[in-house]
């Protein structure tokens, strides 16, 4: 950390701080200053740090930026705008690699928790269709479409065709409102109510239709949207 790195008191430098107090020391703001490891000539690592923050609204802003979103900021180039996309991708690696394959997704939680990282931050909607087994393990994730499921991208045949290649057992659909509110629109109602019915006759229940919202989620089954 070079660039004004005189104007950081020694003992407020990230790098001093955190040998000698460690990680848990350290705000958010500091451990990115340490990634960065240099500011600018007028901007140094902690204040760039701060820009960073500011531009993504907080560390858990990065999985949804963009290398060219980190690029507009004054003094972040191609290799630390990709650094800083890299932690985003790091962060939701690591949050799915709490939930094994084997895992049963038989709570709205449990699969809101699995999903949240991976859809939260995207720009469209994203509708999935979770095959499960008869102990509600994952057998099959299949994307049904991207874009909003008031389109036709939504069919009941189409879930009921895929249920039948991959011998599901229940099914869960599951998809994300980019606005981050993730009650139902009376279109999401409305299909998942198609759906429901086509599950019935063909004896492949449909368990749950989960949304995903920015932190947040709604469950039709929870709401009793269901029976």
């Amino acid at each position: 950390m070079s660039e004004r790195i005189s104007d950081i008191p020694d003992t407020e430098r990230p790098f001093e701080k955190f040998k000698t107090s460690g990680l848990d020391a350290l705000s958010d703001k500091e451990l990115l200053a340490l990634i960065l490891r240099s500011g600018t000539k007028d901007c140094n690592c902690l204040e760039l740090a701060g820009k960073v923050l500011d531009k993504a609204n907080g560390i858990t802003g990065f999985p949804g930026s963009s290398v060219e979103d980190f690029k507009r900021i004054s003094g972040i180039g191609e290799v630390k705008a990709s650094q800083i996309v890299c932690i985003g991708e790091l962060a939701r690696r690591i949050a799915k690699t709490r939930h094994p394959q084997s895992e049963p997704l038989n709570t709205a939680s449990v699969i809101a928790d699995k999903y949240m990282e991976d859809l939260r931050h995207l720009k469209e909607e994203h509708i999935l269709l979770l095959l499960l087994d008869s102990k509600f393990r994952l057998n099959k994730e299949v994307t049904l479409g991207i874009g909003s499921v008031n389109r036709t991208i939504l069919s009941p045949r189409e879930v009921m065709v895929n249920a039948m290649r991959y011998e599901a057992v229940n099914l869960v659909l599951l998809h994300n409102h980019p606005s981050g509110d993730p009650n139902p629109s009376e279109d999401d109602i409305a299909i998942t109510e198609r759906i429901r019915r086509s599950g019935e006759i063909v004896n492949i229940p449909l368990c749950d239709h989960v949304i995903i919202g920015d932190k947040a989620y709604y469950s039709f089954a929870d709401a009793g949207l269901l029976q």
